[in-house]
């Protein structure tokens, strides 16, 4: 077995691990290091840090979330259906039209229900 063919793969894994590196070293090293309590205090879901963890809180934070993912994935199949477009023809550009309707339906479904309502 010739080494030589993993000389890529290894180039690879070392370049992805230098750029996820580099960037977060020279941050630290070059970023001013002037901590306080407020940029060391946690921050979650824009209220104050609580110390029970059975304090009950809105719901509306987990119905955004599962909002945001359910339409944020089903958008992200329209990249793939954009590059082969030309290859699908017109069933497919058909097909992706019934699933933007149910999809725009379900959007103005949760829109009417108030669930995007943020009081």
């Amino acid at each position: 077995m010739d080494l030589q063919q993993y000389l890529p793969v290894i180039l690879f894994i070392l370049v992805g691990v230098a750029v996820g590196v580099a960037p977060q070293l020279l941050g630290y090293l070059l970023g001013p290091q002037r901590p306080d309590a407020a940029k060391n205090s946690p921050y979650e879901c824009g209220f104050e840090a609580f110390e029970d963890a059975r304090m009950k809180f809105d719901v509306r934070y987990y119905l955004v979330a599962i909002l945001f993912i359910l339409f944020d994935l089903e958008i992200a199949f329209l990249f793939p259906w954009a590059v082969a477009l030309r290859d699908i023809g017109a069933s497919g550009f058909w097909a992706m039209m019934v699933f933007l309707t149910i999809l725009v339906v379900g959007f103005v479904y949760e829109w009417k229900k108030g669930a995007l309502d943020w009081e």
